[in-house]
């Protein structure tokens, strides 16, 4: 989703494009960006120039919703939140890693997709990663 934020001005984004850049499995990206769209984070666009936009400003969008969206978890408990972490019974840390994990959804749900393109460092690691996947691109290419 950052990688969408950060090149939302080129138009829709091919998941193949994001999956050079960001070296991730395509067929893993299309099961995130299935329930992405599902969740409208994105939205896409067919045919010849297709991919994938933000379907709302990256300002209106958390990181934790994006989490939230992909069926992933930040929970710090050792029994998944089940409450079953000692033989079935709660155990005597699982409060406090409860605490932890709202704790982190939290922090997460204050950050937004488009405070994290104003970042620096992020915008340089994005150059980066464009530079090597067009010199990648320029050297399997045919002559």
């Amino acid at each position: 989703m950052l990688d969408l934020a950060l090149n939302a001005g080129e138009g829709p984004i091919c998941l193949a494009d994001i999956s050079r850049r960001q070296e991730i499995s395509l067929s893993y990206l299309e099961q995130l960006f299935a329930r992405l769209r599902r969740a409208q984070l994105v939205k896409s666009v067919r045919g010849p120039g297709g991919g994938y936009l933000l379907a709302q400003a990256p300002a209106a969008i958390s990181v934790a919703r994006v989490i939230d969206a992909v069926n992933e978890s930040v929970d710090a408990t050792r029994c998944q939140g089940l409450s079953d972490c000692q033989q079935g019974d709660v155990c005597l840390t699982h409060h406090l890693w409860c605490d932890l994990s709202r704790e982190i959804h939290g922090f997460l749900d204050g950050i937004t997709l488009g405070e994290l393109v104003q970042r620096h460092e992020v915008r340089a690691i994005a150059e980066r990663q464009r530079r090597r996947t067009d010199e990648t691109t320029i050297a399997v290419s045919p002559p």
